[in-house]
């Protein structure tokens, strides 16, 4: 079994999409093994998008996250980490299809509702900083 890491937006909890979100992936059969509302701090969010540091969009991506409650979760099932990367889908809501999360409720590059991690050494690297 694979597990990946899902955060629900602060733009996702505000609009209380969570209950929408976590349906899809437990209708397609995958497992929440662990999940938590918080708000994040700082340091956290740094380190989880460590990637980003020196790109344009950084410090808007972390206050974003910052601004209000996440939903974080540990997903577990069969090919968990290709599977709800393609149900969320495309980053860009412009590019996402109906029928994704993104392509249903995202309207923002940045306020894109949702994010999953996209490999399994980003999913086991991004578990051990938010659990």
């Amino acid at each position: 079994m694979e597990k990946t890491l899902v955060i629900i937006k602060p733009d996702g909890v505000k609009r209380k999409l969570m209950g929408e979100i976590i349906k899809r992936y437990e209708n397609k059969g995958f497992n929440i093994i662990n999940a938590k509302l918080i708000k994040a701090d700082k340091k956290t969010v740094k380190k989880h998008y460590e990637e980003h540091k020196n790109k344009d969009f950084f410090k808007e991506l972390v206050d974003y996250i910052l601004e209000d409650f996440i939903f974080v979760m540990i997903i577990e099932g069969e090919n968990a980490i290709n599977i709800v990367r393609t149900i969320n889908g495309h980053k860009d809501p412009l590019k996402a299809l109906p029928g994704t999360i993104r392509g249903d409720f995202a309207n923002s590059l940045t306020r894109n509702i949702i994010h999953a991690s996209d490999s399994k050494e980003s999913s086991e690297r991004e578990i051990k900083i938010w659990f």
